[in-house]
């Protein structure tokens, strides 16, 4: 179909078969070449009206294309029962494991709202919303010449559940779920994506450029957190050299049960040995290399934001497709399915049912890893980020099939982003001010996890192009981390 702007100032489309009929060398054939015609000259040319880029959905539509826009959406039935569940005391199991397939739908209800507020606020407005609350969208802005697409992933539910655990001083929930949220987009989504476009193509391509500053960014919020562990570190083996060269009275197994604990990287509680693994100026120390590198963290994740939606945004475009005579295929305006005001009462009333099944799921962790004998780092990295996380791995591995890698690089990959250089460093900030103290310290296992899976992603998309084999290979990195965790 091609768009004729007629002299009325009204958009028309005319039917390709139609204008053939107008290059017979005559005036009408020459203006249909130039692309505009002449209304009172071809009064038998027919004319169908574009009414439906016009048509607003109303309130019903808004809600029919919200709820019964995904087969996700039927585990909806979980979200009254997480209430029902928590007021009538059910368990600490029920409690998680509904509240656990309620945040399920949830999650994906958050992105589908977010994505259509985000279609009426243009581009940039519209590409920080949906890093911020967004699961995964394409938008679109269109012009006389060209169509420009992006794409960004969110990671709300993630950030709700780090508030509630961080309130209720869950610290350890707090860093497990997020390092989860980053292995599991990092190995797991992208993994699935190569694995699921390999077997419709031989090789996918992808802008090398854009994916090269991506990977650089999470190297650098990796080296964030392999900082404050060598801090830590450092500290923990000047005090334990100061200890031994003192000479004090302690015995041999109070050395080593110290020197265990320092290469295990646990923090120890000064109350219960008679070495305090992490004294008050280590600590101190940590909560202020913590809370300044997560200042400089937000800063250049604002910086990253402009340089991704502004100033270098053509590096996030997908290539346009060719057909066969070699000419660009034009994509399709993406059409509204809710109307501003539906899209935006939707986005505040799923974030508060999001928030309520995440602090019912945070509440029940405690009891629930206690009576089944499963350790709670295993709930933090694996279980949670599954959960928060389904919606994006589905549209992940979609895009994939389609072979539009470069949105599914944005899903994943800059996802991780999100988690690494804003959520992270905003939780540390939040736990400053509300007097929890956070720290970008991880446990020098977590940090080792991390570190690799980054190193493996980064000499994966150097060269710009995937296969099958690259996913296998991060999927089963993934399964890997998963089983030491289990049996941590």
């Amino acid at each position: 179909m091609k768009v004729f702007h007629l002299p009325s100032g009204k958009n028309w489309l005319i039917q390709r078969s139609y204008r053939r009929r107008l290059t017979d060398g005559n005036e009408h054939g020459r203006a249909s070449r130039r692309g505009t015609v002449d209304a009172s000259k071809s009064p038998t040319l027919p004319l169908v009206h574009s009414s439906s880029s016009h048509h607003t959905p109303t309130n019903l539509e808004s809600i029919k294309a919200l709820l019964f826009g995904s087969y996700f959406n039927v585990l909806l039935v979980f979200v009254p029962l997480s209430f029902v569940s928590h007021f009538a005391r059910w368990g600490s199991t029920a409690d998680f494991l509904i509240s656990f397939c309620a945040i399920v739908p949830l999650a994906g209800l958050l992105g589908e709202a977010t994505e259509q507020v985000a279609l009426k606020l243009g581009q940039t407005l519209g590409g920080l919303l949906n890093a911020t609350f967004g699961a995964s969208s394409s938008l679109y802005l269109h012009d006389e010449s060209e169509v420009e697409s992006m794409s960004n992933a969110g990671n709300a539910v993630e950030a709700i559940v780090g508030i509630l655990a961080l309130v209720k001083g869950e610290l350890r929930i707090v860093q497990t779920s997020m390092l989860g949220s980053i292995l599991s987009n990092l190995l797991l989504v992208l993994g699935c994506s190569f694995f699921a476009a390999g077997f419709y193509l031989p090789e996918s391509n992808f802008q090398v450029t854009a994916a090269q500053a991506s990977s650089s960014l999470m190297t650098l919020a990796c080296i964030t957190l392999i900082i404050p562990a060598a801090y830590h570190s450092s500290s923990l083996e000047k005090r334990l050299n100061e200890y031994l060269r003192l000479g004090t009275n302690k015995t041999e197994p109070v050395h080593t049960t110290a020197l265990v604990l320092q290469s295990l990287g646990t923090l120890g509680d000064p109350g219960k040995d008679e070495i305090a693994i992490e004294d008050p100026v280590t600590r101190q120390g940590l909560l202020a290399i913590s809370r300044g590198t997560a200042i400089i963290l937000l800063i250049i994740y604002i910086v990253y934001l402009w340089f991704q939606l502004k100033t270098h945004a053509y590096l996030f475009e997908a290539q346009k497709k060719k057909d066969e005579d070699g000419e660009e295929i034009e994509e399709e305006e993406e059409e509204a399915k809710m109307n501003p005001v539906m899209s935006i009462v939707s986005l505040v009333v799923v974030t508060v049912l999001t928030s309520f099944c995440a602090d019912y799921l945070v509440d029940s962790i405690d009891e629930f890893a206690n009576s089944h004998g499963i350790p709670k780092a295993f709930i933090g990295i694996i279980l949670i980020p599954i959960v928060g996380n389904a919606a994006e791995h589905l549209t992940s591995v979609w895009m994939a099939m389609k072979d539009k890698m470069e949105i599914t690089i944005g899903v994943s990959v800059g996802s991780s982003i999100q988690i690494a250089v804003g959520v992270i460093p905003f939780l540390v900030l939040v736990g400053w001010v509300i007097g929890k103290d956070l720290t970008l310290y991880f446990e020098n296992f977590e940090t080792i996890c991390l570190f690799i899976s980054v190193i493996l992603v980064n000499l994966l998309v150097q060269d710009g192009k995937s296969n099958y084999m690259e996913g296998v290979m991060l999927i089963s990195l993934y399964v890997i981390i998963a089983l030491a965790f289990w049996v941590s």
